[in-house]
């Protein structure tokens, strides 16, 4: 049990509120004293971090109607009831309407404690799995999926919103696994294209042989084996979306023809001579920077400034160290509902390990990370030796720097782990909350952004 938890005991009363309480706060559980029950619904709501405990005969509304009220507010939240011996009966039918459990007169301090722990632990899980699913509703759900909170991403958030509804084509620039088809997507998905086809074409794995097929189709007959007629890539994108990732890659002669494309927005398919207009945003992703690669001739200049209409540029994680955390929890909340397995929380050693590694493979390496350790669990090996020798030890930052970011992370995993809660973070860094609310301050953390 963390401080959030809370217990509401409700009964006529006074000596028996008072007896209670103190038995419950022996256990170090929080305790919300109410007289009758009408005033203890006051406290709930859907996402009540607590259970109730509630005597069946109160006046005015009694504990079965209580019952009621509250599966109107969360069908899921544990009620106990107190039975006297001629109750048991009504508490056992009042059990097959949904309340957790029931204790009978006179009962012992232990029998309460004990029923209590369990029903909490019962509310945590609930909550925790509403809040995963959450998650994962926001992860699946229309709209920018681009996670990090540092001033670089929160500038890629805001232009991607900008230009999402305006038809222009993007050119989007990052290293390998920074996301860069999450960003093609987020554009797609905030646009009056997102009932329509999103089409991605990786030009690096492609061969040139086949390339201008790929793209444009064939008619049956165009060449060897053409046998019968095919779409290409720009007509199955049409009216919607078409991401050419690794666009370095693509063959020059094929240049030429895109960028015709691009300029009159209409294709002919190979052995044909009909020629067929296509309505579609054209997204393209780059791991190099494309003007030097014009400038070395390998890529045409004027494709080049046809693309650069928008550019967004997606730093690595290495750069944007502060939003570690933030991924890895939420990595690890898609892993866990993937393979159905718990999902462990890193210490402060592991968190400092994964601050400390530059990530090469970026997000995509982050993102394989979390998987691996919610499928090994305690066989996973932490001390990633491997992954912090030679190149891949951060070197070029001040100690300073280390220690503000390593105690920024810790910060804002607590704040991620505890859904904002003051209390709860207080409790698992074990610091007073003036100091807390300095270093938010000092690292730019709201709590309210993590709720």
């Amino acid at each position: 049990m963390t401080v959030r938890e809370q217990v509401l005991f409700i009964d006529d009363e006074k000596h028996i509120r008072q007896a209670n309480k103190q038995t419950l706060e022996l256990a170090e559980l929080n305790v919300i004293l109410e007289a009758c029950a009408e005033k203890g619904l006051d406290h709930l709501s859907r996402d009540w971090p607590g259970i109730v405990v509630c005597d069946i005969r109160l006046p005015n509304m009694d504990g079965l109607q209580f019952l009621q009220e509250v599966h109107k507010i969360d069908h899921d939240l544990p009620v106990i009831l107190i039975t006297g011996h001629g109750d048991i009966s009504t508490a056992v039918n009042a059990m097959r309407d949904g309340a957790y459990d029931f204790i009978e007169k006179p009962y012992s301090p232990e029998r309460l404690v004990k029923t209590v722990v369990r029903g909490l632990e019962k509310r945590v899980l609930t909550l925790e799995n509403r809040n995963l699913r959450r998650e994962l509703e926001l992860h699946s759900a229309p709209g920018p999926r681009i996670i990090g909170r540092t001033p670089a991403m929160e500038k890629l958030r805001s232009t991607i919103a900008q230009v999402a509804d305006t038809g222009a084509d993007v050119l989007v620039l990052g290293e390998t696994g920074t996301g860069k088809e999450l960003v093609a997507r987020a554009l797609h998905e905030n646009s009056a294209r997102r009932s329509n086809n999103f089409v991605a074409i990786n030009c690096g794995a492609v061969s040139e042989s086949i390339m201008e097929s790929e793209l444009f189709g064939h008619e049956a007959g165009a060449f060897t084996d053409a046998k019968s007629t095919r779409i290409g890539k720009f007509e199955h994108a049409n009216g919607g979306t078409l991401l050419l990732d690794e666009i370095e890659s693509m063959p020059l002669r094929v240049q030429i023809n895109l960028l015709r494309v691009l300029q009159e927005r209409y294709i002919e398919r190979l052995g044909s001579n009909r020629t067929i207009p296509v309505d579609l945003r054209v997204v393209a992703a780059s791991k190099v920077d494309l003007r030097e690669a014009s400038e070395r001739g390998v890529f045409r200049e004027d494709l080049y400034y046809r693309l650069n209409v928008v550019c967004l540029e997606i730093p690595p994680l290495r750069n944007r160290r502060e939003d570690i955390p933030l991924l890895f929890h939420h990595f690890l909340l898609v892993a866990g509902h993937r393979y159905q397995q718990e999902v462990p929380a890193p210490n402060s050693f592991q968190m400092n390990a994964l601050l400390s590694y530059s990530w090469p493979g970026n997000v995509r390496e982050l993102r394989n990370f979390a998987e691996r350790y919610v499928l090994l669990g305690r066989q996973f090996d932490w001390s990633l030796e491997k992954m912090l020798s030679g190149e891949d030890k951060v070197q070029s930052r001040s100690l300073s720097q280390q220690v503000d970011c390593f105690e920024r992370g810790l910060i804002e995993h607590a704040l991620v782990s505890s859904n904002g809660s003051i209390k709860d973070v207080m409790a698992a860094l074990v610091i007073p909350r003036k100091t807390l609310y300095d270093k938010m301050r000092k690292h730019g953390l709201d709590k309210t952004d993590y709720k």
